[in-house]
């Protein structure tokens, strides 16, 4: 379980990432931002190598981004961890969690699960997350800026579920893959979802 733990990307991410930046290279953007952990830097700082015409372009970390805080699981084996919250939800097994439970749920379960209750519940993960999701819309809503937001998988999913209502996603997302959300006519159109058939 990985969460807020600050390790870097391995040498099998570094190559992913650099697939799916040089299958983005001509995208100009505006803006960059990242969550404040080294290895969602160290993607955005590949990202903008790789691009034509953005390699100069200023990074802004935000905390807000970070991925959800698993607390007393941080640095535990995934698959006994996520064993152990689905029992504490009342599940047999995690795949039947993962099939029946919301991301919501998995995060209350996941704190109701930390023997020290320091795991982030979903009501603090998502203001924490929704606080900075509205510190990018309003400086870049109608301006036709293309920005780049790079984050975590569970993080990720939620933003997409806070601003394309009627998305359901269930599933985890791909390393490097690309979710691209359009604003027009006042409201957010989701254009691609987890997307890697552009990696190169």
């Amino acid at each position: 379980m990985q969460g807020w733990s600050d390790t870097p990307l391995t040498r099998d991410g570094i190559f992913e990432v650099r697939q799916s930046a040089r299958g983005l290279s001509e995208v100009k953007f505006s803006a960059a931002y990242c969550s404040d952990l080294s290895r969602t830097k160290e993607t955005t700082e590949i990202f903008l190598e790789e691009n034509y015409h953005s390699r100069k372009l200023p990074i802004t970390e935000m905390a807000e981004f970070r991925e959800a805080f698993y607390g007393s699981f941080e640095g535990l084996d995934i698959a006994e961890s996520w064993e152990t919250i689905a029992h504490e939800l009342g599940y047999k097994t995690a795949h039947e969690m993962r099939e029946k439970a919301t991301l919501a749920d998995r995060m209350d379960g996941t704190k109701k699960a930390d023997p020290r209750h320091d795991a982030e519940d979903f009501l603090t993960f998502w203001l924490r997350v929704e606080k900075g999701l509205l510190k990018l819309i309003d400086k870049h809503r109608d301006t036709g800026d293309h920005v780049l937001v790079v984050s975590h998988g569970n993080t990720i999913r939620n933003m997409l579920n806070g601003i394309v209502p009627e998305l359901d996603v269930p599933t985890s997302l791909d390393n490097a893959s690309i979710s691209v959300v359009n604003y027009q006519n006042g409201q957010f159109h989701l254009e691609s979802f987890n997307d890697t058939s552009h990696f190169r």
